[in-house]
């Protein structure tokens, strides 16, 4: 090389007869070569020349970013030279090398020039002994950067590979990850050496990932798909659905015809989280998930939105009402989130455009009342309209009681009726019980002691209209002792 540059040549997956020969003429005309890692089998191969490696600089440092950061200060340096610098990385320079992704850039800014040669990377070997097409839906992930997260970002119906899984350290926190998501008993692979004449694989479940021996700097974990589990998949079937092949119910299906559908499943998943039946949840919110995704299906017929739109704009939203989480800011208990969420909220309404808005505004009026009722008082709370102790919401329901007593007609009766169940879901908030769910669990018990009543009734053959308010009162109480 005689300007003054920067050549990166890929080092293929280890085994030297896997070198491009692009590569290898390049290495072969070289006066000295660096390379990122001597922890490569290639390296071994190379033509008898001077070669040098950063490992050096892995040492001392607790993270990669701090290494990836040092070679390529260094790379920099070598590269002003008249001879510039080869540069050698393992497998193909775009393929998990974050040095090179860095250098590119930097190279920019400071007038170097890069020339980049290809090579095979550790994807395709492993693809062949995993028997995959690289076309059949399969996601790449490195081992690190998916150790950070709690969700994985890919599909569960793809394909997975994830990369470097080096130590059972990162093996543990992948592993936590992908729990999220699979079922631990989910049957994986895990592939090390691909690409050398000791290439092997291992099946193992998921939840004994960091229990595998072994693993090193050339160990790749594969993750068979989840059929049928992943949001576009279903996405796909209720599209389909849509289509002009598909179902005349549901191709007839408006925004608005669809309403009582939304409605309904919103009550059933709510009564399965009352029951606290986590099967009957999941399939319920499989149910409502169908509604949502309809709704959105429609609307990208109609070229409002889609479903993409969504989710991208919820989860902005999230982050951004979150900068405690997600940013810097520091907050004091969950009072102090709630008042700079409205902060917050009273920001992108100006950022819109939107005059202000009352704290009230923007629930919905039809909600059911006792849902209302909290919403409305949770609200007058965050900006101080509330009680300072418990003993005034207290006091406050016994002075309603008394009003209800005193009313003269059924008019004021009415009133002060309403004033009253305000002040009983006052109470419920501040001794933090949730009124709407409280008052069905309540409509539950008084059904189940009642049909108690009823059966009873049956069985000494009597018919409960007919028995006086002592004989109901005993049979009540009777029922409550068998039914809590």
């Amino acid at each position: 090389m005689s300007d003054t540059g920067i050549t990166i040549v890929g080092l293929g997956p280890g085994d030297p007869g896997l070198l491009t020969r692009a590569a290898w003429e390049v290495i072969g005309a070289a006066q000295e070569i660096w390379v990122r890692t001597a922890r490569h089998p290639t390296v071994e191969a190379l033509p008898h020349l001077p070669w040098h490696s950063f490992d050096a600089l892995y040492e001392g440092r607790a993270r990669f970013e701090e290494v990836y950061a040092a070679i390529v200060d260094q790379v920099l340096q070598l590269a002003r030279r008249p001879q510039g610098v080869i540069y050698a990385v393992p497998g193909d320079p775009h393929m998990g090398e974050a040095t090179v992704e860095m250098l590119r850039t930097r190279a920019a800014e400071a007038g170097l020039s890069v020339r980049c040669l290809p090579g095979v990377s550790y994807l395709e070997p492993t693809l062949h002994l995993l028997g995959l097409d690289g076309l059949a839906g399969v996601a790449l992930a490195d081992a690190v950067e998916l150790a950070q997260l709690h969700h994985p970002p890919f599909p569960p119906s793809h394909h997975a590979i994830v990369a470097q899984l080096y130590s059972s350290e990162v093996a543990s926190d992948v592993k936590l990850v992908l729990m999220n998501q699979y079922p631990e008993t989910h049957e994986m692979e895990i592939v090390q050496h691909a690409g050398l004449a000791d290439a092997r694989s291992t099946r193992l479940p998921l939840f004994e990932l960091d229990r595998f021996p072994g693993l090193d700097h050339l160990s790749v974990l594969y993750v068979p798909p989840l059929e049928g589990s992943a949001l576009e998949q279903f996405q796909e079937t209720v599209a389909h659905l849509r289509a002009p092949e598909g179902c005349p119910w549901d191709r007839e299906q408006t925004p608005l015809s669809l309403r009582s559908h939304m409605q309904e499943e919103c009550y059933e998943v709510l009564d399965a989280l009352d029951r606290q039946d986590p099967d009957a949840l999941r399939e319920e919110l499989g149910d409502l998930l169908l509604q949502i995704i309809l709704q959105a299906q429609i609307a990208s017929e109609g070229g409002q939105f889609r479903m993409a739109d969504v989710v991208r704009d919820i989860n902005t939203k999230i982050i951004r009402r979150h900068p405690h989480v997600f940013g810097g800011k520091t907050v004091e208990g969950v009072h102090e989130v709630l008042s700079n969420w409205e902060v917050i909220k009273a920001d992108e309404r100006s950022a819109k455009g939107e005059s202000e808005q009352g704290v009230l505004n923007g629930i919905p009026a039809g909600l059911p009342a006792l849902l209302q009722a909290d919403l409305l008082q949770q609200r007058a709370a965050r900006v101080g309209f509330d009680w300072r102790e418990l003993r005034g919401v207290l006091d406050k329901v016994q002075e309603e009681i008394g009003e209800v007593q005193g009313a003269e007609d059924e008019v004021r009766r009415a009133q002060e009726v309403g004033d009253l169940l305000f002040a009983v879901v006052n109470l419920a908030r501040w001794v933090k019980v949730e009124p709407e769910s409280a008052l069905r669990e309540a409509n539950e018990r008084f059904r189940r002691r009642f049909e108690r009543m009823e059966t009873e009734a049956r069985v000494r053959d009597v018919a409960l209209g007919t028995l006086d308010p002592e004989q109901l009162d005993q049979m009540w109480e009777e029922a409550k002792r068998h039914i809590g």
